[in-house]
């Protein structure tokens, strides 16, 4: 008789390691979604913050805020008292004269909108003077 040993792997031991890989993608993949999402809401957040320093700075040149659309999408930019956006991110500003301003941030990837507010009746979906906030 003849001794052979077969070396490799069988049928069933490939078809665990598959399936196990499979649920394994399957967590996985939706956590990586959310993070895209999660990028696109901080970019607008850090746009509305950076907007709050440009309209301080030009009432401190001319004693009013700046109203107007900032923008930076599909390769159009278009600039608010020198502030141009985040890529895909639009800003939106509007002044109560010299009382305050609002503004909302929108991103070209995403449905949800950010906005905030200073010395202004609450812009939704902020609630919380100077403070940026996203829906």
């Amino acid at each position: 008789m003849r001794n052979t040993t077969r070396k490799g792997f069988t049928l069933i031991e490939l078809l665990i390691v598959v399936v196990i890989i499979g649920i394994l993608a399957a967590i996985a993949i939706p956590k990586f979604a959310n993070t895209k999402e999660k990028a696109y809401l901080a970019s607008m957040k850090s746009d509305l913050r950076n907007m709050a320093t440009v309209q301080e700075g030009y009432f401190s040149d001319f004693q009013v805020y700046t109203n107007g659309t900032a923008t930076n999408q599909g390769g159009t930019t278009a600039s608010l008292s020198g502030f141009v956006p985040s890529a895909g991110v639009q800003v939106v500003a509007a002044n109560t004269g010299g009382t305050g301003w609002s503004a909302t941030a929108a991103h070209s990837a995403t449905t949800r909108t950010c906005a905030i507010f200073i010395g202004v009746a609450a812009v939704g979906p902020a609630t919380v003077e100077a403070e940026p906030k996203c829906n």
